[in-house]
C-alpha cells in the first residue's frame, strides 16, 4: 500500500474515532472526498498534501487532523485535513453526493463514518469552477484512465451548470476546454490501467 494511502487511512481513522460516541440517530456521518485525494484514490496519480472533503453533518474535527509519513524518496511529508475547503464555490451536480462511491478503509465502520469519493465524472466537474492548470491535468488523468468520457463530462457539467448562479460564461468556456482535452485523449487512444 502506498505510504500516502496509509497516511490517509490513519487520518480518517482519527476522524472516525472522534465520532464513535455519537448517538445512533446521528449516524452514519457521510464524508465526501474530493480534490487531489479523490483523484489519487481513483487513479493512483498525483499525491495531494491535503484532504478536501465535506460531511453530511456539521462535525467537530479532532485537534490537528493530520498524519505524517515518508514519501517514496524517504522525505518527511504531512497530510492534513483542509478545514478551509468549501464545495459551494465549485461546480457540483445536484446528485454529486448520491452518486459518490464508497471507499472501504480498514478499521473504519461505515455505520459510523461512511467515507465516499466523488465519482470520477463528478470529480472532473468539480474541477471546472477554478480550472487551474492542475485541474486540467487532473481531468486529463481521469480521461487517460478511462474513468470519464467527453460526452459524459459535457452532459454532467451542463446539468450541474443549471444549479450555478451568477455569470457562468467563464465556467462555460472551461467546460468547452475540458471536453476538448478529454476528446483529444480519446482520439489518441491514450490509456493507462487503473491502479
Amino acid at each position: 500500500m502506498p505510504r500516502i494511502v496509509t497516511a490517509f487511512s490513519a487520518l480518517i481513522n482519527r476522524i472516525a474515532g472522534s465520532l464513535a460516541g455519537l448517538p445512533k440517530r446521528a449516524l452514519p456521518i457521510r464524508m465526501y472526498v474530493a480534490g487531489g485525494a479523490a483523484l489519487h484514490m481513483h487513479t493512483g496519480e498525483r499525491v495531494s498534501r491535503d484532504i478536501d472533503a465535506t460531511f453530511s453533518h456539521r462535525i467537530a474535527l479532532p485537534e490537528n487532523p493530520e498524519a505524517a509519513y515518508r514519501d517514496a524518496d524517504g522525505a518527511a511529508r504531512l497530510l492534513y485535513f483542509d478545514r478551509q475547503y468549501n464545495d459551494m464555490f465549485g461546480l457540483l451536480h445536484k446528485d454529486a453526493h448520491e452518486d459518490s462511491v464508497p471507499l472501504n478503509i480498514e478499521g473504519i465502520d461505515a455505520g459510523i463514518l461512511d467515507v465516499r469519493l466523488l465519482c470520477a465524472p463528478e470529480l472532473a466537474v468539480s474541477k471546472l469552477g477554478r480550472f487551474s492548470s492542475q485541474d486540467r491535468e487532473d481531468i486529463a488523468a481521469l480521461a487517460r484512465h478511462k474513468l470519464i468520457s467527453s460526452i459524459r463530462l459535457r452532459r454532467r457539467a451542463e446539468d450541474a451548470l443549471v444549479g450555478y448562479v451568477g455569470d457562468t460564461s467563464r465556467v462555460q468556456d472551461s467546460i468547452e476546454i475540458a471536453v476538448r482535452i478529454v476528446a483529444d485523449i480519446e482520439a489518441r487512444g491514450v490509456t493507462l490501467s487503473r491502479r
